[in-house]
């Protein structure tokens, strides 16, 4: 039997490079254990046979300085085809320097940008290169902050619904007792057909998750989004098994690891995963086949741009966060930047890689 041919693209990394930008909010903002008046990215370049790969996370820019030093190290001279090799020499390279946290993020930065690369060597959609199961990924309007007036609450997720947007989801746990009036007023807002969502990033005790879950679902909240710190797993499970009729217990935007995957799985209704935290696309798509083994469905969290071309993949999918700042920021930065229709992003498949390209003028005056 012949031996297979060589790839005709000889394309090795021949320079990483980082840039962070920082982009206030249209307003402060707030959730249930934080708050925050800029939105920081920071974006990874690959370059390989005359293409550029793009990717980003969300999070601290000291994440540049690991993409440009250990990372850039990790990948020079490999192929911009082998993104698995890659991703493991990325993930080596941090054994010391900590893998976790600010270096995770930088890991999946990078990821994303090879395969964004790959694509465009290969002259395809990301979604096409991966194999999509789908044409289009369903969403849901995130936002809501705590620190909103009951107006911008209202005005936020009912532009949302009638967009064509049929779920949204708000922040609770900063002043709890208020939230109870906030959910009715969000309920108002976007009628009895749509699906309210509630997120407390982790904000209450079992007991107090539990408590306040009575009254959301009073108002037909469907969705409870870290009722609990997503490191207590036992906790998480009581929420999840308590909750209810009708209440679903969601996390797993932390999580970096297989690990921290596997340990979720056994206490949440969905699995959430974010491709810019959990390593990039090679990650995510080792998280969605996690949760499939274990009969969960996959969110997607935030970074649109990037989540539409990965989630059309995803055979267990539920749906992806349309997240206000990250809209926000992504507008402002990429041509190319998908707007939804009818509830759902189509990744176009007419453009190679992730379809976007940096706005770079715009992009400088917001540089860190």
């Amino acid at each position: 039997m012949p031996a297979l041919a060589a790839p005709r693209v000889e394309a090795p990394v021949t320079a990483v490079r980082a840039l962070a930008y920082a982009v206030p909010t249209d307003g402060p903002e707030s959730d249930g254990t934080f708050a925050w008046e800029r939105t920081t990215v920071v974006l990874a370049e690959v370059d390989a046979a005359g293409e550029t790969g793009l990717g980003w996370t969300y999070g601290s820019p000291a994440a540049a300085a690991v993409v440009e030093g250990e990372l850039a190290d990790a990948v020079a001279g490999t192929s911009a085809l082998d993104t698995g090799a890659a991703s493991l020499a990325m993930r080596r390279a941090l054994r010391n320097a900590g893998y976790p946290g600010i270096g995770a993020t930088a890991v999946s930065a990078v990821d994303v940008a090879l395969w964004d690369l790959k694509a465009k060597l290969l002259g395809l959609s990301l979604a096409a290169l991966l194999g999509p199961v789908r044409g289009e990924v369903p969403v849901y309007g995130s936002g809501g902050f705590c620190t909103y007036s009951g107006d911008r609450l209202a005005r936020q997720l009912a532009g949302w619904v009638e967009s064509g947007i049929p779920r949204v989801k708000m922040k609770v746990g900063r002043e709890p007792e208020r939230d109870h009036e906030r959910v009715a007023v969000a309920r108002r807002a976007i009628g009895d057909d749509a699906e309210l969502y509630v997120d407390a990033n982790g904000a209450f005790t079992p007991d107090a998750a539990l408590r306040h879950a009575e009254v959301y679902a009073a108002w037909g909240v469907t969705w409870l989004e870290e009722p609990v710190s997503s490191r207590d797993l036992e906790g998480l499970r009581r929420v999840r098994d308590r909750a209810p009729a009708g209440i679903e217990v969601a996390a797993g935007e932390h999580a970096s690891t297989l690990a921290d995957f596997r340990a979720l799985a056994g206490a949440v209704g969905c699995l959430q995963a974010d491709a810019t935290r959990c390593g990039g696309v090679t990650g995510l798509l080792a998280a969605a086949a996690l949760a499939e083994a274990h009969e969960l469905d996959l969110s997607g969290h935030t970074a649109p741009t990037v989540h539409a071309h990965v989630l059309a993949a995803v055979p267990r999918l539920r749906h992806l966060e349309w997240f206000h700042d990250h809209v926000r920021v992504e507008r402002l930065l990429f041509d190319g930047f998908l707007e939804p229709e009818d509830g759902v992003l189509r990744p176009d498949r007419s453009r190679p890689g992730l379809g976007v390209e940096l706005r770079r003028a715009d992009a400088e005056r917001h540089a860190v």
